[in-house]
Parts: C-alpha cells; sequence; structure tokens
C-alpha cells in the first residue's frame, strides 16, 4: 500500500468516524457528547425554572468552551448582610459535567482542574470582550454535576422538568440527574 493509499484510507476513516448513525428503534448506548449535551439542556432548563436568561450555549473561542452562560439575579448574595443588591444581574458561566455510574473523577468535579478553571476563564475573558454591554456585571464560575443512568422507560424527548421533578428528567434510554450545582466553584 503506497503513501497515497494510506493517507486516503486515513481520511476515509475520519470522515466515517464522524458520521452519526441514523436513529433506530433498537436502545443503543449514546456518545459522551450526546449526553454531555444532555446534561447541559437539563441544567439551562433548570436555571431557566430559577429564573435565569440563558444568554449562549457552547460558547466556543481559541482558549476552550463554556457550556452555559446564563444572567440573572444573584438572590442569594442579595440576602447576605452587608451586601448591596446590586444594580447589573450576575452573569453566571457555567460549567456541566455529565457522568455514568462508576466513573472515576467524582462526578465530573475532579475534571474541573486548575487547567481547566483557567482555559473557562480566559474563554470567559474573550466572551466578555465581545459583550462590553456586560462589563458592568459580576461574575461567577459555578460547576453542574449530571449524574447519568440507564432507564427502563423508552423516550425519545427530554421531558420539562415539573414542579416535582425539577432536577431529573429522561432523555432516550437515560434519566438524567442534577446531583450537585456549584454556586462559585472557583475564582481567579
Amino acid at each position: 500500500m503506497g503513501s497515497n493509499d494510506s493517507s486516503e484510507l486515513n481520511s476515509t476513516r475520519k470522515r466515517s468516524s464522524s458520521v452519526v448513525p441514523a436513529a433506530s428503534n433498537s436502545p443503543q448506548p449514546a456518545n459522551s457528547r450526546v449526553l454531555g449535551t444532555l446534561g447541559e439542556n437539563l441544567v439551562a432548563q433548570w436555571l431557566e425554572q430559577q429564573g435565569w436568561e440563558i444568554l449562549h450555549r457552547q460558547y466556543r473561542c481559541r482558549w476552550g468552551e463554556i457550556d452555559i452562560i446564563a444572567l440573572g439575579r444573584d438572590e442569594e448574595s442579595a440576602k447576605k448582610p452587608g451586601i448591596s443588591h446590586h444594580q447589573f444581574p450576575t452573569l453566571v458561566f457555567v460549567e456541566v459535567k455529565t457522568r455514568r455510574r462508576g466513573n472515576w473523577d467524582a462526578g465530573g468535579i475532579l475534571a474541573v482542574s486548575a487547567a481547566k478553571q483557567a482555559k473557562l476563564w480566559q474563554t470567559a475573558e474573550i466572551f466578555l470582550s465581545t459583550r462590553p454591554d456586560l462589563a458592568n456585571n459580576s461574575c461567577r464560575f459555578d460547576v453542574a454535576l449530571v449524574r447519568c443512568e440507564p432507564s427502563r422507560q423508552k423516550t425519545k424527548q427530554i421531558l420539562p422538568p415539573t414542579a416535582a421533578n425539577s432536577q431529573s428528567s429522561l432523555a432516550g434510554n437515560y434519566r438524567l440527574t442534577l446531583q450537585e450545582y456549584i454556586r462559585s466553584a472557583f475564582s481567579d
């Protein structure tokens, strides 16, 4: 096999590996990217229920990606004594970690390393440079940990969260649960 043949084979492999299989009736395990997006959907819906406005999803720049960028009133800091209610809403950069049972990184929290935090910080700075209208807002970095488990119920839609079940939803053959939402998970 010549060098042209092997490079053609490699490019064919790359193209075929990026093809998403068509939906079928048989249960197939979802890949990590699909599960990650499902987890982000759950967290975005939960934030909206809490009164936050989702400004951006999967914001990407050369430094990395921020899963969710939301704007809203930070009610908890407004309740603390000695802290005045801010004139501007709070801007929240949310990192979502969706994990299956038996994960190695404590539900995803260990994956938010110092290096990952630095990338998130740089990405947030790039975002803010494109949105000078948000420059006066206080900012914080939150981490949402979502657990994904196989479900016996089969549905093709994410069920909208209800008051009784606001932190859990079904998607495909999976039940997603917001295990923990960590406010101000890290700072510079």
